[in-house]
C-alpha cells in the first residue's frame, strides 16, 4: 500500500487504509459533494513507521495503564508522544508526505495551505464517534511544516483523552492506528456543523449551527453559535436563533497563523446564515444521510459565497439519553437557561471545573459545570450525573459527548460558572435546557388513560404530519399514545370552563394569579406529554351563552346568534385585561422550557386583528422571535387575505372548517331545517383551503386543519392532494386518518412516477 493516496482515490469501504474521516471524505467527493481536494497519509505507513522505527512494542506496554487513575493516564501519554517524537521517520515516507504537498500545490498553481487533521482507523463510526480526541492543525503551509503536523497527529493517538475514549469503547490500541488527512484549507467566513436529524430523537429535522471564521469555534464550543433548524419534509426553516458570537477563530492577515479574535460590533448578533444558505445546507445534509442510510453529522464552511462540506460522520448519540421521558413534577425556581443538548434530568452537587486538573474533584452523579468541556475532560464527564457550560451549541464537543454517554447536558448558558458555585445542589433539565435551584420531583412521562387502550396505533410513515385536537389536559395521555406528531388544537375555553368561574371574576377578586396558574398547569400537561412536539393552544374562545352560566357570568352580553358575536380574537382585543392573563401564562411556560407551546388565536377576520394582539404580546415581554404564533382560518375574510397575514409574519395557519363553513355557506349547522345543506367538502369550502394552502406554501408557512373535517378520510386524502403540512384529528381517527393520508401519499407518488414514464 502506497504511503499517501488522494482523497479522490478512496471511498467508504476503505477506513481501514484511511480511516473514518478520510474514507468519508473520499466518498463525498466521488458522490459530487464540494469538499476541498487533498490527500491521506495511509495507516498503513503510520503502522510501518512504528515498526520500523522499533517502537511497537514499547509503545503498546505503556498503554497497558488504569485509565480511572489521571496520575497513571497521563504518565501513558507522556512516554507514548514522547516515542512517537523521537522516533525516525523512515526517509520514504518522509519524503513521500512532502512530495504529495508539492503536486497539491501544483495542482492549486500556488503554496496552499491546509488543514492537518487526524482520522483514527476506529473513529467516526456508527457507534462510537471519537469527537475531539486526535489533532487537527490549521493553516499549514510547506512541505516541512506539513510534515511536523503529520508527525503531531500521529502522536495524539495516544494523548490521555483518546487512551481513555478506546478503553472505555472497548478499542484495543494494538488494533487502531492513524491515517492523517491533509486537506486545501477553506478560509470561511463562516462555518459550523450540522445534523441531518434531529441528533437526541432522530427526527427528519436538520439542526444546522454557525457562527463567523472557521469551524474550531463551534466544535469546541468557545462560542455559542446560531442555531437553525429546517424542516426535511417541506425544506422550510422551522426555528431559528440567533446567538451573541463573541469570538471568532480566524487567519490572521499579517502572521498567516490561526488566532481568536473579537466578533466585530456589527457582526455579534447579526444572522450567520442566509435563509437560502441554511436550505441550500439541509439539501446537502439530507442527501449524505440517504446516500450512507444514517443520520450524519456534518462540517460545513463558506468561503466566497460557497458552500463546502469538510466532514461527515454517523450521529452516535439518538435515543440514548438517561431518562429522557422523564418531567418536572411541580414547579421550581430557574437559575439558568440555555440550549438543551442532550435529554434527561438529574439531580446532584455543583462542581465548578476550570481546567482537566480539576476533574478529581467529580465524583460519581454529580454535576460538573464549566465553560466549555475539552476532550480530556471525557473521564470526569463520564462520571458526572449532568454537564453544564457557559458556551457551546448543539454540536458542540459537550453535547455530542454528553448524548454519546447518555448524560443530561445543557449548553450555551452564559453564565453558569458565576452563578452556581461548589457543593449547590442543582436539578438539570436536558431536555428543556433549564438548570433549577435544589432537589425537583420527578415523575415519569404520562401513562396512557384506560381509554387509550381502545386506540389502535398504527404508524405508516407519512410526509404529511399527523397531530391530535384536545378538549381536556386529562386526556393528554390518550392523546400522546396515538403517536401523533403534535397538538393541532388544545383548547383553552373547556379549561376555563372546567373552573366554573369566568376570567372576568378572577380579575374582579384579585386573583389573577390564580388564574395563570390554572392556565399554566393544563397547558403544562399537554405540553410536556408531546415535548418536544409541537401543541398549539387556541386562545379563548367561548360563546358568551357559556360564560352565561358561570359565577362571574352575570354581566355576560346577551346576543341573539353568540356564534357570530363577541368570541375569539374580538373579546381577546376588547376584554384585553384577560388576553394579557392569557398572553403571561404563555410566558411562564416558556420561561420554564416549554418551547413548543404555540399560540393560535381564533376567529380572525383583519390581518389588524393580529397586528393588535402581537403587540399586546411584545408588551408582555413574549419573544416572538422564540414562539410560533399562528391563526385559525375561520372566516372567508382571513382566508381571502392571507397573503397580508403572511405578509406580517405569521408562522402558521390552522383551518377551523367547523365555523369556515358555516360563514361561507350561511347555514347553522345546529339547525335541524338546513343542517343538510352543511358539508364541508363544499366546492367553495375546498378552494378557499387550497388557495389558503398554496400561498402558505409558497412563503414556507406551517398549514394544518383542526375542525372536524380533518377526521374524515375522504376530506384527509383531498388535503393530501392539496399540499396541507399537517392534519389534526380527533384522538379516535388519529389511526384512521394517518393510514388514509399514507395511502393518499403513495397513490400520488406512483401516479407521478406513471406520468414520468
Amino acid at each position: 500500500m502506497d504511503a499517501v493516496v488522494w482523497l479522490e482515490e478512496v471511498g467508504k469501504d476503505d477506513l481501514s487504509i484511511v480511516g473514518g474521516k478520510g474514507a468519508s471524505l473520499g466518498e463525498m467527493i466521488n458522490i459530487g459533494v464540494p469538499v476541498p481536494g487533498g490527500f491521506a497519509v495511509t495507516a498503513q505507513a503510520f503502522r510501518d513507521f512504528i515498526n520500523r522505527a522499533g517502537i511497537a512494542q514499547k509503545l503498546f506496554e505503556v498503554l497497558n495503564v488504569d485509565v480511572n487513575q489521571e496520575s497513571e493516564l497521563h504518565k501513558a501519554e507522556k512516554a507514548a508522544k514522547k516515542l512517537i517524537m523521537d522516533a525516525k521517520v523512515p526517509e520514504d515516507i518522509e519524503q513521500a508526505i512532502k512530495s504529495r504537498y508539492e503536486e497539491l500545490c501544483k495542482r492549486e498553481g500556488k503554496q496552499v495551505f491546509v488543514a492537518v487533521r487526524s482520522s483514527a482507523t476506529a473513529e467516526d463510526l456508527p457507534d462510537a464517534s471519537f469527537a475531539g480526541q486526535q489533532e487537527t492543525y490549521l493553516n499549514v503551509r510547506g512541505a516541512e511544516d506539513v510534515f511536523n503536523a503529520v508527525r503531531k497527529c500521529w502522536a495524539s493517538l495516544y494523548g490521555a483523552r483518546a487512551i481513555f475514549y478506546r478503553v472505555e469503547q472497548g478499542f484495543e490500541h494494538d488494533k487502531v492506528n492513524l491515517s492523517a488527512i491533509v486537506q486545501k484549507m477553506v478560509d470561511s467566513e463562516k462555518s459550523g456543523v450540522m445534523f441531518s436529524s434531529q441528533p437526541s430523537t432522530g427526527e427528519p429535522l436538520v439542526v444546522i449551527e454557525g457562527a463567523w471564521g472557521l469551524g474550531e469555534a463551534v466544535v469546541s464550543g468557545s462560542v455559542s453559535p446560531d442555531n437553525y433548524v429546517v424542516d426535511r419534509k417541506t425544506k422550510s426553516i422551522v426555528s431559528k436563533y440567533i446567538a451573541t458570537k463573541e469570538i471568532m477563530i480566524i487567519k490572521d492577515p499579517k502572521t498567516l497563523k490561526t488566532v481568536t479574535v473579537k466578533v466585530p460590533a456589527k457582526k455579534k448578533e447579526a444572522a450567520v446564515l442566509k435563509d437560502s444558505e441554511a436550505v441550500e445546507l439541509a439539501e446537502y445534509a439530507e442527501m449524505l444521510e440517504k446516500h450512507y442510510g444514517i443520520p450524519q453529522d456534518i462540517e460545513w464552511g463558506v468561503e466566497k459565497n460557497k458552500i463546502y462540506i469538510l466532514q461527515s460522520r454517523p450521529i452516535t448519540t439518538i435515543n440514548n439519553a438517561k431518562k429522557s421521558a422523564a418531567q418536572v413534577e411541580g414547579s421550581g425556581k430557574v437559575l439558568l437557561s440555555g440550549l438543551g443538548a442532550a435529554p434527561g434530568m438529574a439531580t446532584g452537587i455543583v462542581r465548578i471545573i476550570n481546567s482537566g486538573r480539576d476533574l478529581d474533584k467529580v465524583s460519581q452523579g454529580d454535576i460538573m459545570v464549566t465553560k466549555m468541556t475539552m476532550p480530556d475532560m471525557v473521564p470526569g464527564m463520564k462520571r458526572a450525573g449532568a454537564i453544564v457550560t457557559d458556551e457551546g451549541g448543539m454540536a458542540c464537543h459537550a453535547a455530542i459527548v454528553s448524548r454519546e454517554l447518555g448524560c443530561p447536558a445543557v449548553v450555551g448558558t452564559k453564565k453558569a460558572t458565576s452563578i452556581l458555585k461548589d457543593g449547590m445542589e442543582i436539578t438539570v433539565d436536558g431536555g428543556k435546557g433549564l438548570v433549577y435551584e435544589g432537589r425537583i420531583a420527578v415523575a415519569d412521562a404520562p401513562k396512557p388513560a384506560a381509554a387509550a387502550s381502545s386506540v389502535v396505533v398504527s404508524k405508516p410513515i407519512t410526509a404529511t404530519e399527523i397531530k391530535v385536537n384536545i378538549s381536556e389536559p386529562d386526556r393528554a395521555g390518550a392523546a400522546a399514545a396515538t403517536l401523533a406528531d403534535g397538538v393541532g388544537l388544545l383548547r383553552i375555553e373547556h379549561m376555563i370552563l372546567g373552573l366554573g368561574k369566568t376570567p372576568n371574576w378572577y380579575i374582579k377578586n384579585g386573583k389573577t394569579e390564580e388564574y395563570i396558574d390554572e392556565l399554566v398547569k393544563g397547558i403544562k400537561t399537554v405540553a410536556d406529554a408531546f415535548y418536544p412536539k409541537p401543541v398549539w393552544v387556541r386562545t379563548l374562545d367561548a360563546p358568551t351563552d357559556e360564560f352565561r352560566a358561570m359565577e362571574g357570568g352575570e354581566g355576560e352580553p346577551h346576543e341573539h346568534n353568540p356564534m357570530l358575536g363577541w368570541r375569539g380574537i374580538r373579546r381577546d382585543l376588547t376584554e384585553t385585561e384577560h388576553f394579557r392573563l392569557e398572553v403571561r401564562a404563555f410566558k411562564k411556560l416558556h420561561e420554564i422550557g416549554l418551547s413548543n407551546v404555540g399560540i393560535m388565536l381564533p376567529m380572525v377576520q383583519h390581518v389588524s386583528e393580529f397586528q393588535k394582539a402581537k403587540a399586546i404580546m411584545v408588551e408582555e415581554g413574549l419573544d416572538l422571535e422564540r414562539i410560533d404564533v399562528g391563526i385559525m382560518v375561520e372566516t372567508p375574510g382571513a382566508a381571502l387575505t392571507i397573503e397580508d397575514f403572511i405578509e406580517d409574519g405569521i408562522d402558521f395557519v390552522s383551518f377551523g372548517t367547523n365555523d369556515l363553513t358555516q360563514y361561507t355557506l350561511a347555514v347553522d349547522r345546529n339547525n335541524e331545517n338546513v343542517a343538510g345543506l352543511y358539508t364541508e367538502l363544499h366546492p367553495a369550502i375546498l378552494k378557499l383551503i387550497e388557495f389558503v394552502v398554496e400561498r402558505c406554501n409558497e412563503a414556507g408557512v406551517k398549514t394544518s386543519i383542526c375542525g372536524q373535517a380533518g377526521s374524515y378520510p375522504e376530506m384527509a386524502k383531498r388535503l393530501v392532494e392539496i399540499g396541507i403540512t399537517s392534519i389534526s384529528a380527533n384522538i379516535d381517527a388519529v389511526a384512521t386518518v394517518r393510514e388514509t393520508v399514507a395511502r393518499s401519499e403513495k397513490i400520488l407518488m406512483l401516479r407521478a412516477l406513471r406520468n414520468r414514464d
